[in-house]
């Protein structure tokens, strides 16, 4: 069992920035795969971005591409995305989430694990 808890979602201004936190406690392991997403209109919820635990490698929707980053603490076991140049389109709640796979994956049905959610609010 995996447990996830998101943190640093508000409000901001729009072009303003912010840090969301993902802190993961219970099973977790190198071979997981951590994922940010967010609802969309039509869609329950939609990538944003994701990190392997182990190499860091990242991947990114194309909408946050140049504006987002995702990276993790090992030693903290806590995963973030830094937000930048946000507009008032990004306003959703931010959901952690977790997978264990050796490959990343963007669709969220396929993770097992997630959080409570943490709301982003972008004021134009």
């Amino acid at each position: 069992q995996v447990q996830l808890v998101e943190s640093g979602g508000g409000l901001v201004q729009a072009g303003g920035s912010l840090r969301l936190s993902c802190a993961a406690s219970g099973r977790t392991s190198s071979s997981y795969v951590m994922g940010w997403f967010r609802p969309a209109p039509g869609k329950e919820r939609e990538f944003v971005a994701a990190i392997r635990w182990s190499g860091g490698s990242t991947s990114y929707a194309d909408s946050v591409k140049g504006r987002f980053t995702i990276s993790r603490d090992n030693a903290k076991n806590t995963v973030y995305l830094q937000m930048n140049s946000l507009k008032p389109e990004d306003t959703a709640v931010y959901y952690c989430a977790a997978l264990r796979a050796p490959v990343m994956y963007t669709d969220p049905v396929t993770y097992r694990y997630w959080g409570q959610g943490t709301q982003v609010t972008v004021s134009s």
